[in-house]
């Protein structure tokens, strides 16, 4: 160990062993808003002195871990940190996962409040995205070195304590982003779990049956059957198995569970307001999640937390997007697609909605030049590529020619992939391609990259890009 100015020498295969020892299947909980509904609903109802009876719930992490080389204050609007933690300790034992009293998290969401107080943007960051992880405080008070290339959960498990480390991961997403946090706040299972059966579920529709081993897949059996086909109300333990499970839903991929778990939480978030103000309902929901919340000390206490809750009263769900931060696989875990992710830092540093305007009704500023569009940039001259079909979905290699003749790119063919079982989009390259490779995937967003042994380059195109945004959108 050495001080913050140091640099580490692990390596890539290091970072990646130690990282697999978190356990797979866990994913935020996005309950900020939630505990925030609750409290604006209370103090709206007249019952504002429930807040001090709940003072005691709340428990705060030191500020002595955050580094001394922080990004400077927002101009205009708050940033938000939310961490979900799947520690064993205490009640959580019993909600299955992982062992070990040792803090993880997964995937966590950056939540920007707008200076007009009206709209917000919740941006997640992937468990496996591959960071730099800046020196971080150890309990013993020393000082880790930078990590380079390391799995975004692994912060939160620095120093390897039961409460994990959220200053770590608020070190990790400001060095990330180049936004200073407002705030943050930890949320583990327990509350998630209790805050769900308080409002007597969220109603879901599951597409098919999900059995055990669609939540563990290393069970040597299928197991009972966990999810029946269809609508149903889902609370407590079922409704967190729902929102980790990957391989039963969707395209069995992080990413579209991520993409699930949002529109969990927003569900979640109708079903609060929707009850009104009923106390009776309310307390037993915040009480749940303050109970479960671990925050920095500008919210360590009710009172902080009112203030924190009356700054945003005015958000409509309407007005709150979720995204996650422009990706890409790289092999078993997830990059980060750029220039694109800077743009969509510098929207939110500037105020900017995720379209690039200003927020509140504010005359529309122009981007900073120096952030153009990424697929405005991209020019395929002199790069011939073969596209292929790999689902089941007719017309998607003739989509996918069109976009790339556009750009100036040779197709050399569109047709079906010799199998149409493929999850993910990948960009296949032979020898001393790469840089080819790369200019061609900036036009598909979430596509991986496969070095070959033959010269060349093929575009395979997965489920995936049934659901991604067109390359010439916005962030």
């Amino acid at each position: 160990m050495t001080g913050r100015d140091g640099e580490t020498t692990r390596s890539a295969t290091t970072e990646r062993t130690d990282a697999g020892r978190q356990p797979k299947g866990r994913r935020p909980l996005r309950i900020a808003l939630v505990i925030v509904v609750s409290f604006l609903v209370l103090l709206g109802g007249g019952v504002g002195w429930l807040y001090f009876k709940l003072n005691g719930n709340i428990t705060t992490f030191g500020a002595d871990g955050l580094s001394d080389n922080r990004p400077e204050g927002n101009a205009a609007g708050q940033n938000v940190l939310v961490i979900g933690s799947d520690t064993r300790s205490g009640d959580n034992s019993e909600l299955g996962g992982g062992t070990g009293d040792v803090g993880r998290s997964d995937t966590a969401l950056l939540l920007h409040v707008y200076a007009d107080g009206k709209h917000a943007v919740g941006v997640s960051i992937p468990r496996d995205t591959l960071v730099d992880i800046p020196p971080c405080r150890l309990p013993d008070g020393k000082w880790t070195r930078t990590q380079r290339n390391a799995m975004f959960n692994s912060a939160f498990s620095v120093g390897e304590t039961a409460q994990g480390n959220p200053a770590c991961t608020q070190n990790t997403v400001e060095k990330l982003t180049g936004l200073r946090m407002d705030h943050t706040m930890v949320i583990d299972f327990e509350g998630f779990s209790r805050m769900t059966s308080a409002v007597g579920g969220v109603q879901v529709c599951v597409p098919e049956d999900v059995y055990e081993r669609d939540l563990s897949p290393s069970r040597a059996t299928r197991g009972k059957r966990i999810f029946s086909k269809g609508v149903q109300t889902v609370s407590g333990q079922k409704a967190l198995d729902y929102v980790r499970i990957r391989h039963g839903i969707g395209d069995g991929s992080d990413i579209g569970r991520i993409r699930r778990q949002q529109a969990f939480i927003s569900a979640l978030l109708k079903k609060v307001k929707s009850r009104g103000i009923d106390p009776t309902t309310l307390y037993p929901l915040a009480d749940a999640a303050t109970k479960s919340m671990t925050v920095d000390p500008g919210l360590g206490s009710a009172k902080k937390l009112m203030s924190f809750a009356m700054s945003m009263k005015d958000i409509d769900l309407h007005n709150t997007k979720f995204v996650t931060i422009p990706w890409r696989y790289q092999g078993e875990r997830v990059a980060i697609v750029q220039p694109d992710a800077d743009r969509l830092w510098a929207d939110v540093r500037a105020d900017r909605t995720i379209d690039g305007k200003a927020a509140g009704g504010k005359k529309d500023e122009p981007r900073d030049p120096a952030t153009p569009s990424a697929t405005s940039t991209v020019s395929g001259a002199g790069i011939s590529v073969a596209v292929y079909n790999g689902t089941t979905t007719s017309g998607l290699a003739a989509r996918a020619a069109d976009t790339l003749r556009s750009h100036g790119f040779t197709v050399t063919g569109a047709t079906n992939a010799g199998t149409q079982d493929h999850a993910t989009t990948v960009v296949g390259y032979g020898p001393g391609e790469r840089d080819r490779a790369q200019t061609v995937a900036k036009l598909f967003p979430g596509a991986g990259l496969r070095p070959a042994t033959t010269p060349g380059i093929s575009l395979t195109l997965g489920r995936t890009y049934l659901t991604a945004p067109s390359p010439d959108a916005s962030t």
